[in-house]
């Protein structure tokens, strides 16, 4: 090949890769860039326009605040009380060399501004129990009356539940159902390691889960007719006792590296899909939608209305 050849196939190949290269980095370019296709205009100005309330900055809620901040949602209010420890490196989103003994909240405030600067983030450094729980929903943004009870969502277009106790997932559930309010409710991912096994329904079609048994039995004893959650149906793993466990001593509960950010991002999914209008609350007594329409599952519905903005998105069919 002659010494000219080889200078036109350089250049050739030097002003393609040039041209992708600025393609990719062009000014115009955006954290949007790549959602608008699939969300649309009306979905992402929807999302801008959301609020978004999480309780619990561990493994699953850690994950699913990252997945919400890089989907454009407007305002992210977050929870938690905890510092990130040594532990959470194996599963936490938060959780760096660098970040151990800081607060989670302040964690994950500062990780947000990385992707998402436009976000708007409070963080609320507590732990929710049954007398404060109303005030926390409150200062997130729910309606309340004039003797402080929470009784509509307000400005809140969903909440996600990635606490650890079921006390207070059970407390939380209940004044959400009673206002109206959009819940999602993560169970269990400890000592389970087949993510395919995941899946978001009602906690009434729960199955081969201790922690959804418990909350299934409890929402019928509380009144609770309905509560979306994202279980595994896989039996848990027994692994052998090991000594220094975090857990009081009950050291037979072991994460996968990889299950929590699942779980986060598959919840933090379903929180977009709603806020799009792709996939709303079942349960909307506003709306008048009913719930036993689609008890075998969510079905998308081509022109929903988001709780903070119109959007009408038309799935494709394949």
């Amino acid at each position: 090949m002659s010494e000219t050849h080889n200078e036109q196939m350089t250049g050739h190949a030097t002003t393609k890769m040039t041209g992708r290269a600025t393609t990719k980095n062009s000014v115009d370019a955006d954290i949007t860039t790549r959602l608008r296709p699939i969300y649309t205009q009306t979905g992402l100005n929807a999302l801008a326009g959301s609020r978004v309330l999480v309780f619990g900055l561990g493994g699953v809620g850690s994950s699913c605040v990252e997945a919400l901040a890089r989907s454009t949602v407007g305002e992210l209010y977050l929870v938690d009380r905890d510092t990130v420890d040594r532990s959470n490196l194996n599963r936490q989103a938060l959780a760096f060399e660098g970040t151990i003994g800081k607060d989670k909240t302040t964690v994950m405030r500062e990780m947000v501004a990385q992707i998402n600067p436009r976000c708007h983030v409070e963080t609320l450094k507590t732990f929710i129990d049954r007398d404060n729980v109303s005030e926390v929903l409150a200062w997130a943004g729910a309606e309340v009356d004039e003797e402080g009870r929470v009784v509509g969502r307000g400005r809140i277009g969903y909440v996600v539940d990635a606490i650890d106790t079921m006390t207070q997932k059970l407390v939380l559930a209940k004044l959400c159902w009673d206002a109206n309010i959009p819940l999602i409710s993560s169970m269990g991912a400890a000592n389970r390691l087949s993510p395919e096994l995941l899946e978001i329904c009602d906690i009434r079609k729960t199955h081969g889960c201790r922690m959804s048994r418990t909350i299934r039995k409890e929402c019928g004893r509380r009144g609770i007719p309905h509560l979306e959650v994202l279980y595994s149906s896989e039996g848990p793993v027994r692994p052998s006792t090991v000594a220094g466990s975090s857990h009081g001593g009950l050291s037979n509960l072991g994460t996968a590296s990889y299950m929590p950010p699942i779980m986060g991002q598959m919840v933090a999914g379903r929180v977009v899909r709603a806020l799009i209008g792709y996939e709303p609350w079942r349960w909307d007594k506003e709306s008048g939608a009913s719930a036993t329409a689609r008890e075998t599952g969510p079905e998308p519905i081509a022109t929903a209305t988001a709780t903070t903005g119109s959007a009408a998105i038309s799935p494709e069919t394949e």
